[in-house]
């Protein structure tokens, strides 16, 4: 079996009546073997060759690139761009050392965008397809006014419109626009609300423009959280939340710990600060879930992941590996906390935690010199009438 060392990629619409430039019509007139999918091909099977070969894009693509092996050569037909979240992004990435060219047609989003006569220069594109929610919430969160989005049949209009709603972001407005390119064509607009009870055809895609900015803060008043029931005291206060923050040095940064997040106030100010930061959040409360549910959507911070286990105990490699550690609640464990939270922080990592009390102080000290770590700052603060807090931290 030879490799590929050669595709020419060919971005289509949905349209039945395909027009191609020259260079174009030579590059299929002269190939002998072709991939797509399955629509692709009902498109363009009139063009090919009588004696072409077909090698259908499906699932599992470890088979697709099989069936690639004998062939030095293959024109593939993907749908409009082709190194826009498209096929030729996925053929450079398997076959790095293989010759490619790229014919691309509009995508999608651009054909959207000239249906609704809407200027996109300053359009942020995201893909949910096949992918998890979080290049969107990053969106979201930092209040992009327009968001052009690639769907799929589980996150379709309809679901998307319903995830902007759980966390507030009904500020707005969505068009659609289904089989765009064939003759089903169709293109409306709506508030979310609308979208969220609506069948769409595929396939389909969306564009989403703010209407209006939705109120931010930099340092959430603790009065407009949720609290545990009767233990209104029990959040880490925003001043001493700002100072622990900025001591974890979240720039750059991938992945942080939260460990005993009660309320989630350090998580969600860290998500609405840092939005691309993926966010474990642990506490052992049960009556915590619901709580850390109740203030993302609040606030708009989609993506926090909330573990409720004792810390101490669940299998922490299942979780991304994390460069920021906050502790805010140990149980009276904090040698053996430490020496896990260090077992699998990053190099260069970081870990903050707040003292009430000198006993704490001087344990978390002692736990990180036996860890081999260091005390890099440490800032005592006094809010109020309340107790002083030292704010310690380690690397």
């Amino acid at each position: 079996m030879s490799e590929v060392k050669e595709f020419t990629v060919i971005g289509i619409s949905d349209s039945s009546e395909l027009f191609f430039a020259p260079d174009v019509t030579a590059a299929i007139k002269n190939s002998k073997v072709f991939s797509g999918g399955k629509r692709h091909h009902e498109l363009v099977a009139h063009l090919l060759p009588s004696d072409a070969v077909w090698i259908d894009i499906s699932v599992p693509l470890e088979t697709v690139f099989k069936q690639y092996a004998p062939y030095s050569q293959i024109t593939v037909f993907a749908s409009g761009d082709p190194l826009f979240y498209g096929y030729a992004v996925t053929l450079q990435r398997e076959f790095p050392d293989a010759e490619l060219k790229v014919f691309p047609s509009f995508n999608s989003l651009q054909i959207l965008a000239h249906r609704l006569l809407l200027p996109y220069s300053d359009m942020t594109n995201v893909s949910v397809t096949g992918r998890p929610w979080k290049n969107l919430d990053v969106a979201l969160i930092r209040n992009q006014v327009l968001i052009g989005v690639l769907t799929d049949r589980k996150k379709g209009p309809a679901e998307i419109a319903g995830h902007l709603l759980a966390y507030g972001y009904d500020n707005y407005v969505m068009s659609v626009g289904e089989c765009l390119g064939n003759s089903s064509e169709r293109v409306r607009t709506f508030v979310l609300s609308e979208a969220e009870k609506m069948e769409f055809r595929a396939p389909n895609c969306v564009i989403l423009q703010m209407q209006e900015r939705r109120e931010r803060f930099f340092g959430i008043p603790e009065t407009l959280f949720g609290h545990l029931e009767g233990r209104s005291n029990m959040i880490t206060k925003m001043p001493v939340r700002l100072l622990s923050l900025a001591m974890l040095d979240l720039y750059g940064k991938s992945t942080l710990w939260d460990v005993g997040f009660c309320t989630g106030s350090v998580s969600i100010e860290a998500k609405l600060q840092f939005p691309e930061l993926d966010i474990i959040a642990f506490e052992r409360r049960e009556e915590s879930r619901n709580l850390l549910n109740s203030n993302c959507r609040r606030f708009g911070a989609p993506g926090i992941e909330g573990v409720i286990a004792d810390f101490m105990e669940c299998d922490l490699s299942q979780f991304p590996t994390p460069d920021a550690v906050f502790i805010g609640g140990h149980g009276g464990r904090l040698k053996e906390m430490n020496e896990r939270i260090f077992k699998y922080l990053k190099p260069g990592g970081t870990v903050v935690f707040n003292s009430v009390s000198d006993e704490s102080c001087s344990a978390f000290k002692t736990a990180c010199e036996d860890c081999g770590r260091r005390i890099a700052e440490s800032h005592l603060l006094q809010l109020d009438s309340h107790n002083p807090i030292t704010i310690m931290k380690a690397i």
